[in-house]
């Protein structure tokens, strides 16, 4: 299967560093809102420069064990401001996965056990940060990459 052939799913994802944030979550969960508030994060020093790699539609291979993360490129540099629309922005082509973000997630609790803080994507484990329905994940995913 070649990378353009890869199935694509209902995902945002953008590059902080060397690593990709993945955020899922069913549609208006805020996966756009998110993502564009690491960059603007990212533009305010909080975190290392982040790069919007794909909104909306992404694109997961395996290579070699690292999940790789690639937006679609009918979608490449979009990305949905709620109340301005779709605006273009500068993007990545793809990234290995390093956090997953999942939005509205059911499983989401105050003191999360250890197996919540970690999902399987094509077999892959990867860290994983479940956010309740109407919580501000943005304070979460910083805490999650600034501290230890």
């Amino acid at each position: 299967m070649t990378a353009g052939s890869d199935p694509s799913i209902h995902a945002s994802a953008v590059l902080v560093g060397d690593r990709a944030v993945l955020i899922r979550g069913p549609s208006g969960s805020g996966k756009s809102r998110l993502a564009f508030d690491l960059i603007l994060a990212g533009r305010a020093g909080q975190l290392p420069a982040v790069t919007l790699i794909g909104d909306d539609r992404v694109r997961l291979t395996d290579h070699g064990g690292r999940l790789i993360v690639r937006g679609v490129p009918e979608l490449a540099g979009m990305i949905e401001i709620r109340g301005l629309g779709i605006r273009t922005i500068g993007f990545a082509a793809d990234a290995p996965v390093g956090l997953v973000v999942d939005l509205d997630a059911a499983d989401a609790e105050r003191l999360p056990p250890p197996e919540a803080l970690k999902t399987l994507v094509s077999g892959l484990e990867i860290p994983r940060i479940p956010v309740a329905r109407g919580y501000g994940a943005l304070p979460l995913v910083l805490a999650f990459l600034t501290t230890v």
